[in-house]
C-alpha cells in the first residue's frame, strides 16, 4: 500500500524491556525518541533504565508534561492534549468514536502526528508521510485494514458523528459494524472455539529467607499509570498523595510496622521507602504498592524485568522482598541540644 520494499523493512526487533535495557550501549540505541511513555516512573528495575537514559547521546520526548522522564531530556517537545486535538478513537469493546477539538492549543505547540511528520521529512522519509491531518490519516487507516480481522474501511467521519460511533469490523459503507464479535462463530475455519491446556510456570522470583515476602503493584482510583497528569490534580492528591505500602496487620506486628509509619521495602534491584497502611483486607502473607509515584516512593525501584516468554512483558506484579521499619530521629531534649551546641554544660 505505501510502495516500501519489503527488504528495507527490518523485521521484528527488541521488546519494549529489552530495547530500553539496551540504551547506551555498544550494539544497542545511542539516540531515542519518547512520545507520551514515562519509562523512569513505569519501567522494572527503573533506577538501571534512568541511567541508561542519561547514558544516551541523545534523548527527546515528545510530551504535554514535563515529565520525570522528560527531565531527563537534551530536548523536550510539547504536544497537543486530547482536547486540542481532532481525531477518531477505538475503545475497550471496539467502538470508533469522533473526538472534536474542545480548545485550542497554545501557540508553538505541535500534534503528535506534526511532529512525526517533521521528523519524517528531515529523515527523507515525508513522501511516505504526506499529511497530519486527522481525516486524510484516518483514510489512510480504512485502506490498510480493509479486508483484516479490524476492518475499518466501512467507517467514515460522517458515519461516526451521526450517532454514537461505529463498531469495528466494519468491511463497507452499508455495513452495520459489529457490537459484538464471534456472536454466532470462532474466528477459526468451523467457527468453534478452541482450547488449550496451559501448564502453570511459578514466578521467575520467589520469596525465600534473605527476601521472604512477596510483593505485587497496582493501581489506585485517584491516580493514573505513572501519574504525570493525575499528580498535578489537588483533589485527586487529597485522596492518594504518596505512595504507600500495604500490609496485613498480623505481618505488620511481625516487623515491627505501625500505621503511617516509614517502611523500607528492599528487592535484589533496589530500595523504596512508603507509608505503612494496615488492612485486613490484604493477604497476610503479601504487600501492595502502587506504581503511581516517582522519587523514593516509586515501585518500580523493586520490580523484576525477567520476561515472559511469548509476549516479552515484564514480571510487573510478583517479585521478592524484605520490609523494615525505618526509625524515628531520636528526639533530644534542649539541655542536651544546648550542651551539644555549646560543647559543655549549661
Amino acid at each position: 500500500m505505501w510502495g516500501v520494499d519489503a527488504a528495507e523493512i527490518p523485521g521484528a526487533g527488541r521488546s519494549a524491556y529489552e530495547l530500553l535495557d539496551s540504551l547506551g550501549t555498544a550494539d544497542g540505541v545511542r539516540a531515542l525518541l519518547v512520545m507520551g511513555s514515562n519509562p523512569v516512573v513505569s519501567a522494572p528495575r527503573s533506577e538501571a533504565i534512568e541511567k541508561r537514559l542519561a547514558s544516551l547521546d541523545f534523548l527527546a520526548v515528545v510530551d504535554p508534561f514535563l515529565s520525570e522522564t522528560a527531565r531527563c531530556g537534551d530536548v523536550v517537545l510539547p504536544s497537543t492534549q486530547w482536547a486540542e486535538e481532532e481525531e477518531t478513537m477505538t475503545n475497550l469493546e471496539g467502538r470508533v468514536l469522533l473526538r472534536r477539538r474542545a480548545v485550542d492549543p497554545p501557540d508553538g505547540v505541535r500534534t503528535d502526528t506534526e511532529i512525526i511528520v517533521g521528523l519524517a521529512e528531515r529523515l527523507g522519509r515525508g513522501a511516505l508521510f504526506p499529511t497530519a491531518e486527522p481525516a486524510a490519516i484516518f483514510d489512510e487507516l480504512r485502506r490498510a485494514s480493509a479486508g483484516g480481522p479490524a476492518d475499518y474501511s466501512g467507517i467514515t467521519y460522517e458515519r461516526i458523528a451521526a450517532g454514537d460511533g461505529v463498531f469495528w469490523p466494519c468491511p463497507s459503507e452499508r455495513h452495520p459494524g459489529t457490537p459484538r464479535m464471534f456472536l454466532d462463530r470462532f474466528a477459526t475455519p468451523d467457527g468453534r472455539a478452541r482450547f488449550h491446556v496451559v501448564a502453570y510456570r511459578p514466578a521467575a522470583e520467589e520469596p525465600d529467607t534473605e527476601y521472604p515476602m512477596p510483593l505485587t503493584t497496582g493501581r489506585v482510583m485517584a491516580q493514573y499509570q505513572s501519574g504525570s497528569q493525575t499528580r498535578r490534580v489537588e483533589e485527586l492528591n487529597v485522596e492518594h498523595p504518596e505512595s504507600f505500602v500495604e500490609l496485613h496487620p498480623q505481618i505488620a506486628r511481625v516487623f515491627g510496622i505501625d500505621e503511617g509509619k516509614l517502611v523500607a521495602i528492599t528487592s535484589r534491584r533496589g530500595r523504596a521507602v512508603a507509608r505503612a497502611r494496615l488492612t485486613a483486607d490484604i493477604r497476610h502473607d503479601t504487600v501492595f504498592m502502587p506504581f503511581h509515584w516517582a522519587g523514593e516512593g516509586r515501585a518500580n525501584l523493586l520490580t523484576n524485568p525477567a520476561l515472559d516468554p511469548t509476549s516479552r512483558m515484564p514480571e510487573f506484579k510478583t517479585c521478592a522482598v524484605r520490609i523494615a521499619p525505618i526509625p524515628s530521629p531520636k528526639r533530644r531534649s534542649v539541655g542536651e541540644l544546648t550542651k551539644r551546641l555549646t560543647g559543655g554544660d549549661q
